[in-house]
């Protein structure tokens, strides 16, 4: 704890839980940030806020947002800047995964998993961003991409092609505001083990992913979100439009 972000205020989506967006929620406020958690859960985004208040108290708020819903999107954007001021770091950390061969997902299926892990991204930066360049530019975006992006696996033909898009978006995204001191860049973890990923994925896969890793485990919720705290921090000052794998495994 060195105060990498103090006096900044951050926004992170998806960060109900134990997952990667409470860990960097925790891991801002630890460096010094006021934060603002969303998640489209109530009750599990109060018992968050309530948890996290209580080691912070005064620096964290949570807003219900569902990042499909464009309105609520940008009452999550509004209700930031007027309850902290500004917004300096925007936090994508909202994504939908699956396990569906290609020959048996229904258009249902693409679309629900592209509209929130890559069309929920794409509204979130761009609301972020135009509060950023109203504000007189400078600050940061953090999207949470996946290996995925690159590697092949079965069964995830649509949550792939989401996070390939998250990391295309991440690149054009930063040319497009980079004039305005403003940096978007992303990570790429591979396997980050928490609660709810062990509801939606079989013991036996998870299993075998974490035994390619070349520390032969998963990686902790914090270990991504050190990351993403960098990322968000002006150490990283001089890097916009990257990509950074968060893995021990090569590609």
């Amino acid at each position: 704890m060195t105060g990498l972000l103090a006096e900044k205020v951050v926004v992170v989506t998806a960060a109900a839980g134990t997952g990667i967006g409470s860990a960097v929620a925790r891991r801002c406020l630890e460096e010094g940030a006021s934060v603002v958690i969303s998640d489209r859960h109530e009750r599990r985004l109060g018992e968050t806020c309530e948890a996290l208040a209580a080691a912070h108290p005064g620096r964290v708020h949570a807003v219900v947002c569902d990042v499909t819903v464009e309105d609520q999107v940008q009452a999550l954007i509004d209700d930031a800047a007027v309850r902290c001021g500004r917004i300096d770091v925007m936090v994508n950390n909202a994504g939908l995964g699956g396990e569906t061969s290609i020959v048996d997902m229904t258009d249902e299926d693409w679309a629900r998993v592209l509209d929130v892990t890559l069309n929920g991204t794409f509204r979130c930066t761009r609301a972020a961003l135009r509060r950023m360049v109203e504000q007189g530019g400078g600050g940061a975006v953090v999207n949470n991409a996946s290996v995925i992006g690159w590697r092949a696996q079965a069964g995830q033909a649509h949550y792939a092609a989401a996070k390939a898009g998250v990391m295309a978006l991440t690149r054009c995204a930063a040319m497009d505001v980079a004039a305005h001191g403003i940096r978007v860049n992303a990570v790429a973890p591979s396997l980050a083990m928490h609660p709810f990923l062990t509801k939606v994925t079989s013991e036996e896969l998870l299993t075998e992913l974490a035994g390619r890793e070349a520390f032969g485990r998963a990686a902790e919720p914090w270990e991504v979100a050190n990351v993403m705290v960098f990322l968000a921090s002006d150490l990283a000052g001089y890097l916009t439009g990257e990509v950074i794998s968060v893995s021990s495994q090569h590609p």
